[in-house]
């Protein structure tokens, strides 16, 4: 009798389990088990021993699901890294990786088996056995030509096939036999070919020739071989490159030198929508190789997705966001991280609370893969890393072709207002600007960080305003609904007309989104056709499709957007871009906040300007001479990087330190200030100085739960690993402790 210890997908240990050896189970494969008395998971056997353990009584492993191991020795160290580093167990990453019916579940096990997808499959056809010999098909071909010329030639074609394919067996592909079903059903009755269903096959290329692939610049080639020569050495190489250089391009030659020799190939990027230009590209120039990740997949295809590549034998492409790094890579040869520094890489609401930018790297260490992270303004983390040497940088200066950097004309808010040189929400320069892009037939972006109609409202006899009753928040009025709406729950109400506090009508909106700016500029321009780009315009993909392909098509003149304009557009006719507000992004509570607004801006600038055309980008600031609105104008990503890090040192913030952050969550909020304490003293009985907090959150009630927060910040050089062991140590005391029952603790380590 064999065991087998088996991960579920619960917040729980390893089991062990008895395991019948005729079962013929692995390590990787996924099983049916019973756990409890009334419930049946899939599990993952992750070990296997002949050793009986010291348990009285084991239930046995009833079934093994799948032809293929769904995990590799790879997966299997990653899982174990990501469980070990972000503080969760094996179970917490199982129920994220896998997707949900890849792993089923059910109160009966009859009731599981119905729920099990098939592995998906497609026809293969081949010839008779009789027939495989090529002395006997040329026989039969010479008798037969003449009185059935259409069935030899399909005969020959899918010997060809065959031969072509190095095919054992004579099986081929039916999807790649040039005949009719009511065709090939007339070969099989008369017994002259088989077929069968089998694991789906991609489409592969032997080499590169069989891929277009782009011309490369100089510059781009320069590039291209000094990423070669860091992987050559096995480092990570970091490819900073202003937006419009290029980097695609030299992606696309480093994917196709992987897939011409067999290896699987996966690119990131941060949200699968926003980049669809970038996915319509590759999948233009490896036909057939592409293959999708995302949440909006059904769960059926993503089911099968995983199987398909947990059988596959190499040659994959693989494009997706951060839930993609979970996926099975069978020969990993390159990883790519499209615009790493964005904060969408970064799991922020369930456990495990990943970065999958760092897991590709770490992915790298484990498995000899090649990884390059990509951006036009790189995370200080990745930047700091290249300075030290860890990873190799390349800087990509220019323009791809005859694109140039724009000009940056920062207009000054209060100026122009006390000038009288500003109509509603858009000051004179701003307003110029669009108006010689439109008298040019061409295209414009404003750009506003906030959804919505306006932010709130408020009363100017007694400053009330509506917040939700769950999460503490100001609702946002959003006109086209005439509703006041919760972004965090939900929640809705209609827009009072009365204030309910002093009965007045004097209730004014306050601030603006992206619907009152539409609103605006389609009167300033009446002749304009004018879309908004935003989360609620496009929560179908069906509609972001629409609005971004009639920008693309022209039949739009200006686009006003939220962060969405931000990420990997190309648009050709965009001359003038606004960024209307840029105060409520370097006023933001955080200590990346300059950071983020630099890229932020940086980002949305690089949508001018692509092709021809010098673009033009109006910075909206009652701060004109900030830092960070100074290092936008000048394009210095450089002097912005060592500003900051020179700040974050002395401070000790990232990435001179790791943080640790304690979300606990309770509707007690009496009770929730007790606990928070004394997790706080506990916490700084083993770190001293290095706890801050408690401190409300800055969301402080979500859904009706009070929130607090308490950071560790673990100094770079020290162990993270003995910190992670005490930070254990104290979340095991505090859940002992009966009088903090109730209260939830959630660890985000690297908290972003």
């Amino acid at each position: 009798m064999l065991y087998a210890q088996v991960v579920l997908p619960l917040a729980q240990p390893m089991y062990t389990f008895s395991l019948d050896e005729k079962l013929a189970v692995g390590v990787g494969d996924a099983v049916v088990v019973q756990f409890g008395s009334s419930r049946y998971y899939t599990g993952l056997v992750w070990s296997i021993t002949s050793e009986k353990p010291d348990y009285p009584r084991l239930k046995p492993i009833l079934k093994k699901l799948y032809s293929h191991p769904l995990l590799g020795p790879n997966e299997q160290q990653m899982w174990e890294w990501i469980a070990d580093y972000y503080m969760c167990t094996l179970g917490e990453v199982m129920r994220l990786a896998l997707p949900s019916l890849a792993k089923p579940s059910a109160t009966s096990y009859v009731e599981l088996e119905e729920r099990v997808i098939e592995e998906p499959t497609e026809s293969f056809v081949a010839l008779s056995k009789e027939l495989q010999s090529e002395e006997t098909l040329a026989k039969y071909v010479e008798q037969h030509r003449r009185r059935s010329p259409r069935r030899t030639e399909l005969m020959d074609s899918i010997a060809a096939l065959a031969h072509e394919r190095n095919s054992v067996d004579g099986f081929v592909p039916r999807r790649l036999v040039d005949a009719t079903s009511q065709q090939l059903l007339a070969l099989r009755s008369k017994s002259l070919i088989r077929t069968e269903q089998r694991p789906r096959e991609r489409l592969t290329s032997a080499t590169t020739n069989n891929f277009l692939l782009p011309t490369l610049s100089e510059a781009q080639q320069r590039a291209l071989d000094e990423i070669k020569g860091a992987h050559s050495n096995a480092k990570v190489a970091l490819l900073h490159g202003v937006t419009g250089s290029g980097k695609t391009e030299i992606y696309i030659h480093l994917i196709a030198e992987e897939l011409s020799k067999g290896n699987d190939v996966m690119v990131l990027v941060p949200e699968i929508v926003i980049t669809s230009q970038l996915i319509e590209r590759l999948e233009r120039i490896f036909e057939g190789r592409t293959t999708t990740y995302h949440s909006r997949l059904t769960p059926l295809r993503r089911g099968q997705t995983f199987l398909r590549l947990a059988a596959s034998t190499g040659g994959e492409l693989i494009v997706g966001v951060r839930s993609t790094i979970f996926l099975p890579m069978r020969n990993p040869g390159l990883i790519v991280v499209d615009e790493e520094h964005d904060p969408g890489y970064k799991q922020s609401d369930m456990q495990p609370r990943y970065n999958a930018r760092d897991c590709a790297v770490v992915m790298s260490r484990l498995s000899g893969c090649r990884v390059v992270l990509g951006s036009a303004t790189p995370s200080l983390e990745s930047y700091l890393n290249a300075l030290s040497g860890k990873y190799h940088y390349v800087e990509l200066k220019e323009r791809w072709g005859k694109g140039v950097l724009p000009e940056v004309i920062v207009s000054d808010t209060i100026r122009s207002v006390k000038r009288g040189e500003r109509k509603v929400h858009f000051n004179f320069d701003l307003l110029h600007n669009i108006e010689r892009s439109l008298a040019a037939n061409e295209q414009v972006i404003l750009f506003q960080n906030r959804r919505g109609y306006a932010p709130y409202i408020q009363c100017n006899t007694c400053g009330y305003s509506p917040r939700c009753p769950h999460c503490n928040v100001t609702l946002t009025q959003h006109k086209a609904s005439s509703r006041m709406e919760c972004h965090y729950c939900g929640y809705t109400m209609e827009r009072p007309l009365f204030c309910p506090n002093c009965e007045t009508q004097d209730i004014k909106t306050m601030g603006f989104g992206t619907e009152k700016v539409e609103e605006e500029v389609s009167r300033l321009f009446p002749d304009a056709r004018v879309e908004r780009l935003d989360g609620d315009t496009s929560s179908s993909e069906r509609a972001f499709k629409r609005i971004v392909s009639s920008f693309e098509q022209h039949e739009t003149d200006i686009l006003v957007g939220t962060q969405i304009l931000t990420k990997g557009f190309d648009f050709e006719g965009v001359t003038t871009v606004g960024i209307l507000n840029a105060d409520n992004l370097l006023s933001a509570p955080d200590f990346r906040a300059s950071e983020r607004a630099y890229q932020l801006m940086m980002q949305v600038a690089g949508r001018a300007g692509r092709h021809n055309d010098r673009g033009r980008v109006v910075i909206q600031t009652s701060q004109p001479k900030h830092p960070v609105i100074v290092y936008v104008a000048s394009g210095d990503y450089h002097s912005m990087a060592r500003a900051e890090l020179a700040e974050r040192k002395a401070f000790g913030y990232p990435p001179y330190s790791h943080l640790i952050r304690f979300m606990l969550r309770n509707k007690d909020y009496s009770l929730l200030h007790q606990a928070s304490h004394a997790v706080a003293a506990i916490l700084r009985q083993k770190f001293g100085g290095r706890v801050m907090g408690p401190v409300s959150a800055a969301l402080e009630m979500l859904r009706g739960e009070h929130r607090s927060e308490i950071l560790l910040k673990i100094e770079s050089g020290a162990s993270m690993k003995l910190a992670r062991r005490l930070v254990r140590e104290v979340l095991d005391t505090v859940a002992q402790d009966s009088r903090y029952k109730g209260v939830t603790i959630t660890t985000d380590v690297d908290a972003w």
